[in-house]
């Protein structure tokens, strides 16, 4: 299933807030990701409507079973690329900005490849 980067960026944020905070409202993911508030509310309406997320009446904002399975999975190539990215040598920072861009482009197929490779060179 293929979504919008910018609600995989969303999804992801959600999943991050969570397991840092262990709730999440929409004021969490507007200071996480320096979004409007407004911007966020529209966002979350969407993902909503579209079921990867839900909320509660009191604003408090849970991941579906569709959502969390794509926050996992950005999650995870973020993490992998940033952590590849420095082990090349990038900077921190300038690897975790390009792994947050190559997470959204790279198919299953080349990131299972790259994922295989790394995973590879760390046992040796």
């Amino acid at each position: 299933m293929k979504i919008q980067e910018s609600a995989e960026n969303y999804l992801e944020a959600i999943l991050i807030l969570r397991r840092r905070k262990g709730t999440v409202r929409s004021i969490d993911i507007a200071n996480e990701l320096e979004f409007t508030k407004p911007s966020v509310s529209v966002a979350m309406k969407r993902l909503r409507e579209e079921a990867y997320i839900e909320m509660d009446p009191v604003g408090y904002i849970t991941l579906t079973e569709k959502g969390e399975a794509i926050a996992s999975s950005v999650y995870e190539r973020h993490q992998l690329f940033t952590k590849w990215l420095i082990s090349l040598g990038v900077a921190p920072a300038v690897a975790e900005k390009d792994a947050c861009r190559i997470e959204h482009v790279l198919s299953a197929e080349s990131f299972s490849a790259i994922k295989r490779h790394v995973e590879e060179n760390e046992r040796t």
